[in-house]
């Protein structure tokens, strides 16, 4: 590999990509690469990415680097922390090989990951995944135990502008298929005009897809202050003793938040949100529902998000895969039947309307003559 131009660092993959670039080299510490963080890097479309972390573990199946690999995007793998104290934001890197040069100096060394190396990793981690999902269950039954409020309800619910009571609620996070279920299900949303409540960057996504978030939900450190002003409901998540540690950023913003304590995610939040503001139907876009999305997130359990699916499971469906049902185009036999069918009656019509008669009539005589029949 040789790749060289502007360094980009951070290590949280959700804020690089904020201000990486084309053809810039993106510097992250992000082990076991998730499906999210690895599309919205292959739509920027890096010259390379250099990971201090290894990007599959083996853990568990994480597909996100062999997705970069997959849209010809080099990695260098497991270059260590050191590379934060050498490089700076915008300084010019050059990759050589495994190695990262700043200058003539050397100041990094790596792995560089190919294909077959992920695939075997890949291999390992269908193996281990048994254990992890004993681990799982174990620790999401435990927690469940202790999260129980919010399937009895003992919480205190803030007050909404936006009105919910009998109406669909939209609600929107940014995962791994969130692109492909929002537009499977735009006509659904210009047709029902469901309250929209977006969770954190899910605010972003939605104003991408030109829909105007009710409600915006969550610690707000992965949506932009674009989002924030937009003239949304702020819901700021707090942990169950009431810190809330998006709330600073609302206030030196100027934007008026009201903050809700709950335990769990910022999804199931505004899942229960909805459900106490009385809507008849939530539609769930992009959110995180199996093992692999939780260990993803770095969560090792999910008992409040099985919680929350046990008491708003009558009226939650899940638009992940929607687009599957739609993607194929019709075949053309089936346009041609459908054009058929529709020209019948218009002919039909046409040759019993007085007006059009004379004219069918022309048209018969000049074949009668043509043929000299």
């Amino acid at each position: 590999m040789y790749v060289k131009g502007k360094a980009r660092l951070d290590k949280r993959t959700k804020n690089i990509v904020t201000r990486l670039r084309k053809n810039e080299i993106a510097i992250i510490s992000h082990d076991d690469i998730d499906e999210v963080a690895a599309n919205s890097l292959i739509d920027i479309r890096p010259s390379a990415i250099v990971n201090t972390e290894p990007s599959i573990t083996g853990r568990y199946p994480a597909k996100g680097v062999y997705k970069i690999l997959k849209a010809g995007i080099p990695v260098l793998d497991e270059v260590g922390e050191e590379i934060f104290e050498n490089v700076k934001e915008g300084n010019h890197i050059e990759i050589r090989m495994d190695k990262v040069f700043l200058g003539s100096n050397c100041i990094a060394k790596g792995q560089e990951l190919i294909l077959d190396d992920v695939e075997k990793k890949l291999k390992i981690a269908s193996e281990n995944i048994k254990e992890e999902l004993d681990n799982f269950v174990d620790n999401t039954l435990e927690y469940a135990k202790k999260e129980k409020e919010i399937l009895l309800g003992n919480i205190n619910v803030p007050y909404l502008e936006t009105n919910m009571l009998n109406r669909h609620v939209l609600v929107i996070v940014r995962g791994s298929s969130y692109k492909e279920d929002l537009k499977a299900i735009n006509s659904y949303i210009k047709e029902e005009d469901p309250a929209i409540i977006a969770v954190d960057g899910g605010a972003d996504a939605a104003l991408e897809f030109g829909i105007k978030p009710d409600v915006i939900v969550g610690d707000m450190d992965s949506v932009s202050d674009e989002a924030l002003k937009s003239g949304a409901e702020l819901i700021v998540h707090a942990y169950s003793d009431g810190n809330a540690p998006g709330l600073e950023r609302l206030q030196e913003l100027g934007v008026d938040s009201k903050v809700f304590s709950m335990p769990g995610t910022s999804e199931d939040m505004a899942m229960i949100l909805a459900w106490e503001h009385g809507a008849s139907l939530i539609v769930a876009v992009g959110t995180h529902s199996n093992m692999i999305d939780f260990l993803e997130k770095g969560r090792k359990g999910m008992a409040s998000t099985f919680l929350v699916r046990l008491k708003v499971g009558s009226i939650l469906v899940d638009a992940r895969g929607v687009s599957q049902l739609y993607k194929q185009s019709l075949h053309t036999k089936y346009l041609i039947q459908l054009l058929v069918a529709a020209l019948i009656p218009i002919a039909i019509i046409l040759w019993i309307s007085p007006s059009t008669q004379p004219f069918f009539r022309l048209i018969a005589l000049q074949i009668k003559l043509l043929f000299n029949i």
